[in-house]
């Protein structure tokens, strides 16, 4: 396979994981470096600069949610977790701290391996998007959208979305009005095949965070609606907003 050596940092405390993945993951072309503890990841990360990081939440001297916390602070690189709790309020923690997805263990290798082709494929096509599009700014009361530069501003600050988010956002605005079931967003953002079984969770926890990123009442949205009983969608766009 050519994924054009694309470079993945695999970060667990276990040295077979390590290996397993570090061996399968290079058979299929990928250019693998790994990490044994968070504060390794954090400077083999800074040294690397990878794709795509594979994180494991329990971790000796920092764990996995400090990581991606540290890592956010500066960069959207797409994070995967690996977590072994059980407790799925903990799951949804890294989803909270700017995690795009998470898988627990123990898991298939090969779902990792279609996991990962999905987030390159959302790479691949925001690259060629920011190179063609021609697309210009919404403004809807204190946001402003700018769909080519991917940024938001709110009372003309700058707000600092992840990529995922900002594609989730991309994606509700494209049909401003008509909603969006969770399995259609995870398959247009996310990239899952509707076969496959994936916790929808995942969207309603970055729906939350781009309420409170966007909103000015998180607990009241006046942009990002819930549809009831199908998933969510974005406020009409109409003329008393504006698209330049």
């Amino acid at each position: 396979m050519n994924n054009h050596r694309e470079k993945i940092l695999v970060v667990d405390d276990e040295l077979s994981i390590r290996r397993i993945l570090e061996t399968r993951l290079s058979l299929v072309g990928y250019d693998v470096v790994t990490a044994g503890d968070g504060e390794e990841a954090l400077l083999v990360y800074k040294k690397e600069n990878p794709r795509i990081i594979i994180l494991d939440i329990m971790m000796p001297k920092l764990d996995g949610y400090g990581v991606c916390q540290e890592i956010r602070r500066e960069s959207d690189v797409p994070i995967l977790m690996l977590t072994a709790l059980g407790d799925v309020a903990d799951r949804i923690t890294g989803l909270e701290l700017g995690a795009d997805d998470y898988m627990v263990k123990p898991f298939s290798p090969k779902e990792l391996e279609a996991r990962i082709k999905a987030i390159l494929r959302r790479l691949d096509r925001l690259s060629s998007s920011s190179q063609t599009s021609a697309s210009g700014i919404i403004s809807m009361g204190s946001i402003k959208i700018d769909t080519n530069r991917r940024q938001v501003y709110k009372h003309n600050e700058k707000i600092r979305l992840t990529g995922m988010e900002f594609s989730l956002l991309e994606l509700l605005i494209s049909k401003s009005g008509e909603p969006f079931s969770r399995a259609a967003i995870l398959q247009e953002v996310w990239g899952y095949t509707p076969e496959r079984h994936v916790d929808t969770r995942v969207v309603d926890v970055h729906i939350s965070r781009l309420r409170s990123k966007l909103e000015e009442d998180p607990s009241n949205p006046d942009l990002i609606l819930t549809a009831r009983g199908t998933g969510y969608l974005f406020q009409k766009i109409t003329e008393n907003s504006s698209f330049e």
